[in-house]
């Protein structure tokens, strides 16, 4: 069973450098990696190029930037049965490729797997919806985030799988990509199933201290999402409408006015603007 593993990178250097060494490391060798270049400047050439001698490697320079664009464009090289999309940033347990197989084998009745995001720790989550207990779920409880989510392609009707292009860092909507994509599959009967024990390591952005100004990008995503369903009349994205536009915001800033944390309650404010905002402005 072969991996596609798609990934597009724009800006960085040292952390794909190690990420290209976790995949050396990895136990299951049946993978193809396919890296669309959106560098202007060269500057992961000399990276890449060591690399190709003992890996599949598809170098592929693009002259657009975007991350859900060039994601798409990689689908459409891509051999594999399986397709993931990798961070630029992140890195893989030396036996997550095998895990994945040897999951997606034990479930034949699944077509989307969801590692756990781990922030360079074994014990500690990272970004994404993350929880210690393996599980099925559906779009009522969407786990994981876009680099930990894989995709077994002869069990996903193929016009459903395509990445909206309004949506991820480059695009007019700085986030929720990863969602958007999961959820429409979900929405058209896919079978999904989450396994912490699948370690995919990345740092942890997703968090207050690191200030305002990221989660009001991403959050934007979220309410461009919640607002492209609604506008099709999905009865469903009710939930997520009570659930991130008003309960949780709110109660996430209760409690920082509790714990007498300002940064906090910024952070959370903040997340409440930018999801309100990409409701408000999608599609205009």
């Amino acid at each position: 069973m072969k991996i596609s593993l798609v990934l597009a990178t724009l800006g960085r250097d040292r952390e794909l450098a190690d990420f290209l060494k976790s995949l050396i490391n990895q136990t299951y060798k049946e993978f193809e990696l396919i890296i669309i270049d959106q560098n202007k400047d060269g500057k992961i050439d000399a990276i890449v190029k060591p690399y190709k001698s003992c890996l599949d490697v598809k170098h592929v320079k693009v002259d657009f930037t975007g991350n859900a664009r060039a994601r798409d464009y990689g689908i459409g090289l891509a051999k594999g049965r399986i397709i993931a999309f990798p961070d630029d940033d992140c890195a893989y347990g030396k036996d997550v490729l095998k895990k994945v197989v040897d999951e997606f084998k034990r479930r034949p009745n699944i077509s989307i797997l969801v590692a756990g995001s781990y922030d360079f720790s074994s014990s500690r989550f990272s970004i994404g919806v993350n929880s210690p207990s393996a599980q099925y779920f559906s779009r009522f409880k969407m786990m994981g985030v876009e680099f930990t989510q894989f995709f077994d392609r002869k069990k996903i009707d193929g016009k459903h799988f395509h990445l909206d292009h309004d949506f991820g860092i480059g695009s007019k909507y700085s986030g929720g990509e990863g969602f958007e994509l999961l959820y429409r599959l979900l929405r058209a009967g896919s079978a999904a199933f989450y396994n912490p024990e699948i370690k995919i390591y990345h740092p942890d952005k997703d968090h207050y201290k690191l200030g305002t100004g990221r989660m009001l990008m991403y959050s934007t995503g979220i309410g461009a999402y919640i607002r492209k369903f609604a506008n099709q009349q999905d009865v469903f994205i009710l939930y997520y409408i009570v659930r991130k536009m008003f309960v949780a915001p709110i109660l996430k800033m209760m409690l920082a006015l509790v714990l007498l944390n300002p940064k906090r309650l910024a952070y959370s404010f903040y997340n409440l603007v930018g999801i309100w905002r990409g409701f408000l402005v999608y599609g205009r």
